[in-house]
């Protein structure tokens, strides 16, 4: 048997309320359709900017109008990237 004093067991973090009525609903800027779907721009880096020097396929995640299409803008960031 183990003699020794036992750590005390990590609290658990409190988690935070958040209440869905009170956040923003995002709509198209072209339709105002609030309904969006997953998708991917698909992004090839070259080998010779590559950390690695190996040819890279990166997918970056957007969010597509579900009746026009249109990318859902989320900030200057995300926006350079495609």
């Amino acid at each position: 048997m183990n003699m020794k004093p036992k750590k005390p067991f990590p609290q658990p973090k409190k988690q935070v309320q958040v209440d869905l009525k009170d956040a923003e609903t995002m709509q198209c800027a072209s339709c105002g359709n609030k309904i969006f779907i997953q998708g991917y721009v698909v992004k090839k880096i070259s080998a010779i900017m590559s950390p690695n020097g190996q040819e890279v396929i990166a997918p970056v995640q957007v969010f597509n109008c579900g009746n026009c299409g249109e990318i859902l803008p989320l900030g200057d960031d995300i926006n350079e990237l495609i």
